[in-house]
């Protein structure tokens, strides 16, 4: 995979630019702002100086007026900045006047995002998924003097007599967009088989939906007593890890932790990671995992629920979980149903069992099964993964009162009576 674009062995001082469009509250562009300074963080860089711009009307060639992208430049110079960083999606074009005109490396959001996906991924799939979004971001770069694949080890081999090194470069990059397509696609039917594996055995499947950084790898640790990776940076999770639950009822669910939702997520990773976000859509049951004490989160809450609109998963049943209420000092508007949660010291999380377990109740059917002694087994089955309400010993067969799924259900259909 292309190495980062921003981490280097010293840490590089970052100039960060806040641009308002039109139509943007001056609130959200400061949190936005300020959600940048931490990318920067995150992808291992320091912040030494920002600058506000409102733009109402767009520049074609660097989206801000040339004189401030002289301040800009300036402000280069005198704070020895490496890096600028747009909190926007520059076009090609603006991106490469920008680097010419500034004479530093110029990133916006979207390459920023990239480079921590880059960064952060640890399973093939995962890393396949952002090498594919970044060939896909950098593919329109490719202009005359402007980005040049040249220098980046692993993409460019010995170019074909007659081309000029644009040529080859735009070619090299589509021949590689086409492998990593096919090599996703492959890793999706290895998923696939794996998934009706883990379908044969009819558990239900919760996943953990949210901004990033709203704690869900911390949820799930303390719902089963794991030691998933724990960071409070943004995207700490990348590749999605799934995990065993026993309710409290004795039920055993699966509990997915997924990749974190943020604002102007770069629509190169929702397109690269469509395999990932339809883990989520198989989902039986969402937890909507909401960082309370942020002075954003009523955005942040927006954000994740645009997202789920989009993939097409607002249908599915939703349990908001508002995290680190041990932050909060005061009461706070929830939604309806919502549970109150402190993953981190356990408040909260024996309503949140029960929460679930409620919900995965919906749709299920009660029957009354008569299972022969030879079939035993049976009843262990029905305690792990339905609702056994009662159970009487009979001379011919075990009397069995369950809950049952309808994967069960069709199971043991020939023992209903």
């Amino acid at each position: 995979m292309h190495r980062s674009t921003l981490v280097k062995s010293t840490q590089e001082r970052v100039l960060v630019v806040g641009i308002r469009r039109g139509g943007m509250s001056r609130e959200y562009a400061e949190a936005s702002l300020e959600e940048l300074e931490s990318l920067v963080d995150t992808a291992g860089g320091i912040v030494v100086g920002k600058i506000k711009q409102d733009v109402f009307n767009i520049n074609p060639a660097f989206l801000v007026g040339k004189g401030k992208v002289d301040e800009i430049a300036s402000a280069v110079v005198d704070l020895e900045a490496d890096v600028v960083i747009f909190d926007d999606e520059l076009t090609p074009a603006q991106n490469a006047n920008l680097n010419e005109a500034i004479g530093v490396k110029v990133l916006d959001r979207t390459a920023l995002i990239l480079d921590i996906f880059s960064k952060r991924a640890r399973s093939r799939e995962g890393k396949l998924q952002v090498e594919l979004a970044q060939m896909q971001y950098r593919l329109p770069r490719l202009k005359g003097r402007g980005f040049s694949l040249s220098q980046q080890a692993g993409y460019i081999g010995n170019r074909g007599p007659g081309e000029t090194k644009l040529e080859v470069d735009r070619r090299r990059v589509r021949e590689r967009i086409s492998r990593l397509k096919r090599e996703i696609k492959e890793v999706m039917q290895h998923r696939k088989v794996m998934r009706q594996k883990r379908e044969g055995i009819p558990l239900p499947l919760v996943s953990l939906v949210g901004y990033t950084n709203a704690g869900k790898s911390t949820l799930l640790n303390t719902l089963t007593k794991s030691d998933v990776f724990v960071e409070d940076k943004l995207f700490a999770t990348l590749d999605p890890t799934v995990k065993k639950l026993r309710l409290k009822s004795g039920r055993e669910v699966l509990i997915a932790d997924t990749v974190g939702f943020i604002r102007r997520l770069p629509h190169q990773l929702v397109e690269a990671f469509k395999a990932t976000f339809e883990e989520i859509g198989r989902a039986n049951l969402l937890l909507h995992v909401i960082d309370v004490s942020s002075p954003d989160a009523e955005e942040q809450i927006r954000t994740v629920e645009s997202v789920i609109f989009e993939l097409g998963f607002d249908t599915k049943p939703i349990i908001p979980v508002y995290n680190k209420c041990d932050l909060v000092g005061k009461k706070i508007g929830v939604k309806k149903d919502a549970i109150m949660i402190s993953a981190l010291n356990g408040t909260g999380i024996d309503l949140l069992l029960d929460a679930i377990d409620f919900e995965l109740r919906k749709n299920m059917k009660s029957v009354v099964l008569h299972i022969p002694y030879a079939k035993a087994s049976i009843v262990d089955d029905l305690y792990r993964h339905g609702y056994v309400i009662k159970t009487k010993a009979d001379s011919d067969f075990i009397l069995v009162e369950a809950i049952v799924s309808e994967k069960q259900y069709g199971r043991y259909r020939e023992f209903v009576v």
